[in-house]
């Protein structure tokens, strides 16, 4: 069939006559022309002959593999998106195909339902969906700040995981911007009209976990009034958003594992599944490869978790992108704190800043310059306000009188330390309640910069609850 001007056309690739028939069926009622072949050879061939929007092969051929096919147009013409039909269960082929550049695959027996969203998918990627939102312009959508060598190489990343479905593992320490890398993953790809639903895994109680992830049907426990949908079903058609993924237990990293690879969920109570059409990207600080290695997360889920590796690099390795992340970072506290113009750095603070190892990395900056811009009287910012030092040192050093001369005598003949003149007696409680919070802060600042600025962790660390912890930073105003 030769394509119409105004319609996709597709390559189907696949040696079972029926299982084309079948997808040339459907592609015919979403207003698609196609050309269906048998072979690897035929449809190199097709390919080089004709404008192909979009391909889909299967990943055995009678005369080659179809990831061979894949890499073939991936040279040729790598805008176009090729998706791999695969046999049931083969998670293997499935993790090579989107390795190759598929941007998707399809496992057999075909589910036309799951076909038709792979290839509405496949559309979006090709410009061709004329019922997708546009792009959103470099000034809307999330942007990643710096022009090191490191931030151009992430950027360049990124733009490509875009255009592919398959899943992505974002490593890095904590504070590096791990979820603004998954967000901007999420805004140039073809899933950037839908739901990017990010979530904690370390701050979900983990008997609620399941609930949580996949919802729950009305009765199916006391006070389940309604039906209500999980994160799953909140990101159909978009993205989900694992944060700290080594903090699931065990028990639901088997959930976890089948809902992606069968693509669909139970919901608590519900006797059946729902299919869902779901991109995962997830991040931890930690090495998930030791966590494999001792037992404390699964194999078979990081493998099918870890298709692709993205790393963030630490604020410490690019310190020459400082200055253009301060001046962002003011930018944005001017607006939020309603100030009259956007407060700058004094060269010595910008210095201290750009000699600072950043333990809390750009969250830590966003942090000190907030604290900054508050203490500071005018709209330059000197390097004292910074405060890089340890908490504990600063509160003693602010707090500590000037020396004292020798005791006086007060009025009952008793010795007390002070000036000899009388004076109102000190409030010995404000002080100790001062040393109280000036201790409180030295522990959980040393737990926050142990744990690498992850909060859950930290909790841990101090033996609190995650609610606690964030309770005495708001109300030592260390947010």
């Amino acid at each position: 069939m030769t394509p119409s001007n105004s319609k996709a056309y597709a390559l189907v690739v696949d040696d079972e006559a029926d299982i084309r028939e079948l997808i040339e069926i459907t592609l015919a009622r979403m207003s698609i022309d196609t050309k269906a072949v048998a072979t690897l050879a035929q449809a190199k061939t097709a390919f080089e002959n004709e404008p192909f929007d979009l391909c889909l092969t299967d990943m055995r051929l009678p005369d080659g593999e179809g990831i061979d096919l894949v890499a073939f147009i991936a040279e040729r013409r790598p805008h176009c998106p090729v998706a791999v039909i695969t046999a049931y269960g083969n998670a293997e082929s499935a993790v090579a195909s989107l390795k190759a550049g598929a941007f998707d695959f399809v496992s057999k027996p075909l589910d036309v339902a799951g076909l038709r969203a792979l290839v509405g998918q496949a559309l979006k990627l090709a410009g061709l969906d004329h019922d997708a939102p546009p792009h959103p312009s470099l000034d809307a959508s999330p942007r990643l700040i710096g022009r090191t060598t490191e931030m151009l190489r992430l950027r360049e990343t990124i733009s490509k995981l875009a255009r592919s479905q398959a899943p992505v593992y974002i490593s890095g320490e904590s504070g590096t911007g791990k979820e603004l890398v998954a967000r901007m993953i999420h805004a140039e790809g073809p899933r950037m009209g839908a739901a990017f639903v990010p979530v904690n895994c370390g701050a979900i109680p983990s008997e609620l976990m399941e609930s949580e992830f996949f919802g729950y049907v009305r009765g199916a426990f006391t006070g389940a009034m309604r039906d209500t949908p999980g994160l799953f079903a909140r990101a159909d058609g978009g993205t989900l958003f694992l944060d700290e993924v080594a903090d699931l237990p065990l028990t639901m990293q088997v959930k976890l594992l089948r809902a992606i690879q069968e693509r669909a969920i139970r919901p608590v109570g519900a006797n059946v599944e729902t299919a869902v059409d779901v991109r995962v990207i997830c991040a931890t600080h930690c090495d998930l490869t030791a966590e494999v290695a001792r037992g404390r997360f699964r194999e078979d889920l990081y493998y099918r978790l870890n298709v692709i590796e993205v790393h963030v690099p630490p604020l410490r390795e690019r310190t020459a992108d400082i200055p253009a992340l301060t001046d962002r970072i003011l930018e944005g506290l001017t607006r939020k704190l309603r100030l009259r113009q956007v407060p700058r750095l004094a060269p010595r603070a910008l210095e201290a800043l750009q000699h600072y190892s950043f333990p809390g990395n750009i969250r830590e900056l966003e942090n000190i310059l907030e604290r900054a811009v508050t203490l500071s009287d005018n709209a330059v910012i000197e390097r004292r306000y910074l405060r890089l030092s340890s908490p504990l040192s600063e509160a003693t050093a602010e707090s500590s009188p000037a020396p004292a001369p020798a005791e006086a005598p007060d009025e009952n003949g008793t010795g007390r330390p002070g000036p000899a003149s009388s004076t109102p007696t000190p409030d010995t409680s404000a002080d100790l309640e001062s040393q109280l919070e000036a201790l409180e802060r030295e522990r959980i600042q040393a737990a926050l910069e142990t744990c690498h600025y992850n909060k859950t962790q930290a909790a841990k660390h101090l033996g609190i609850t995650f609610r606690a912890l964030r309770y005495r930073l708001a109300k030592l105003g260390m947010n």
